[in-house]
């Protein structure tokens, strides 16, 4: 589908060093990282998950200050972690998600938010000198190719799941969620790393809570608790004033 709209827009490009270093970042996200959050995901509870994840902007803005010498300045610290007690608020985290059993799947999930926050760094480096619709396209290739080649180990196992058992409704959701997603999501946000810097960019990570609550609440009617919406409100407020403060007064504060 990314390649079709490619050739259909007539992008030009050649395959030089850089956009095959750009295109195997696909490889880190969404390759390696979503193998690890989702056989992490199997031993430790949903809620914990979502903690972790929420630690991703976080490890963005420390990576983009190491690899790409960002300015680090209070008001972006200060509204990073409240956007983070945010998330934390929201998801209903459980004490009892730290038990032994749950550890190597904790481990196996903050290694793939770490891949997610490294990807982020380093396509913030290239992605300024190369289309964003031909970037995406690669580095989901190198992403399928990495699905192509774990996928005999799973079919190795005595209860091996076959694709061919979906009826065809399923495919055409998988289809539709697989294009939004990996495709036009990640389009829009290798354009807008073009624009502002890796770690303002990883402070719109802390919106997918609120679009996952909010979908849920339309389609499924699940309902929050009083206090899970107000951390939702303390997460809207702190990326706002990330993404909207003015550039000028952003510029005029002190490096940390």
């Amino acid at each position: 589908l990314l390649w079709s709209f490619v050739f259909l827009t007539h992008q030009q490009f050649s395959l030089t060093r850089d956009l095959w270093q750009l295109g195997a970042l696909g490889l880190l996200n969404p390759g390696v990282s979503y193998t690890l959050s989702l056989l992490g995901l199997t031993t430790t509870t949903a809620s914990m998950s979502t903690l972790l994840w929420a630690s991703e902007p976080v490890l963005i803005v420390v990576l983009a200050a190491i690899i790409l010498h960002e300015r680090l300045t209070p008001r972006l610290l200060i509204f990073s972690a409240c956007a983070f007690l945010g998330v934390v608020w929201v998801s209903e985290l459980a004490t009892s998600a730290w038990s032994d059993s749950a550890m190597s799947g904790n481990l196996l999930i903050l290694g793939g938010v770490m891949c997610c926050a490294l990807y982020t760094v380093l396509s913030r480096r290239a992605v300024s000198t190369v289309d964003p619709l031909v970037a995406v396209a690669l580095q989901q290739t190198f992403a399928l190719i990495w699905a192509l080649c774990i996928w005999p180990i799973e079919l190795l196992k005595n209860d091996a799941f076959s694709p061919f058992q979906l009826p065809t409704q399923t495919w055409l959701w998988i289809c539709l969620s697989g294009s939004i997603y990996y495709a036009l999501a990640f389009w829009f946000y290798l354009r807008g790393l073009r624009r502002v810097n890796a770690s303002v960019a990883g402070a719109s990570i802390n919106l997918i809570p609120i679009f996952g609550i909010g979908c849920a609440y339309v389609f499924l009617g699940e309902r929050l608790a009083s206090w899970q919406w107000m951390g939702a409100i303390v997460i809207l407020i702190s990326v706002f004033a990330i993404l909207w403060w003015p550039a000028h007064q952003l510029a005029d504060e002190p490096r940390v």
